[in-house]
């Protein structure tokens, strides 16, 4: 797909920020104007798939050059961006500026439909799931479908009987990270969910809620209750 070069005044209304008599090249797929040969190059790799650019450490293949420098930091080890807040540090540009949102709070994706808001556009994409009901990660075993891979990569451990993460302390192995996190609390005595009505702590936000309920007069089987003790 050879580029198609074209004058300025081919592309007036479109590109008025170019200088006149300026030759501009034409995506041969789509009549997108490109102001130079190597971002047509670029773009077209888009539509044929071609990654010439290959990690020598482990293989991967990119379709910028750019891409694979940036891949290439987490075989050496290097991060280049640092917090100013907390000096931690990132491979990414993007990953440092999400970051610096846990700081200031920021949240500038909003859900439309409900008012919800995140610091990051792909959660917002996962949580707008839950009000079109899309779940695309279907498992090969039982057909059971979730709104997020991470979800499907989980769930398909309980029929590989795989646990991959480990407690340090006990060794006891556990499917999901989320399971480890939550064990571990009972060997740090961290309770981090408080009841906002009397104080009492919580290793697990699930038993916070449900002591809520003694608050707010629901009811509660005395297995739960032992369960919370």
């Amino acid at each position: 797909m050879s580029p198609q070069t074209l004058q300025q005044n081919d592309f007036q209304g479109r590109d008025q920020g170019s200088h006149i008599g300026e030759k501009r090249y034409q995506c041969s797929v789509f009549s997108k104007s490109i102001k130079n040969e190597e971002e047509l190059d670029h773009h077209q790799r888009t539509h044929t798939g071609e990654k010439p650019f290959s990690c020598s450490d482990c293989g991967k293949l990119f379709t910028q050059k750019s891409y694979l420098v940036k891949h290439r930091r987490i075989h050496t080890g290097l991060k280049p961006f640092s917090c100013s807040e907390c000096s931690k540090c990132f491979y990414r540009k993007s990953d440092l500026v999400r970051h610096l949102r846990s700081h200031t709070g920021e949240k500038p994706f909003s859900c439309s439909e409900c008012g919800k808001c995140y610091t990051q556009k792909s959660d917002l994409l996962q949580h707008q799931k839950t009000h079109t009901g899309e779940k695309p990660f279907s498992c090969s075993e039982c057909e059971k479908h979730f709104s997020r891979k991470s979800y499907l990569v989980t769930h398909q451990r309980t029929h590989t009987g795989e646990k991959p993460y480990s407690c340090s302390q006990c060794g006891k192995c556990f499917s999901a990270k989320s399971s480890l996190n939550t064990h571990q609390r009972f060997h740090t005595g961290v309770k981090p969910f408080s009841c906002s009505e009397c104080g009492k702590c919580f290793t697990q936000k699930s038993n916070l809620v449900i002591h809520q309920r003694i608050h707010t007069g629901k009811t509660i089987s005395m297995f739960r209750m032992w369960e919370m003790v």
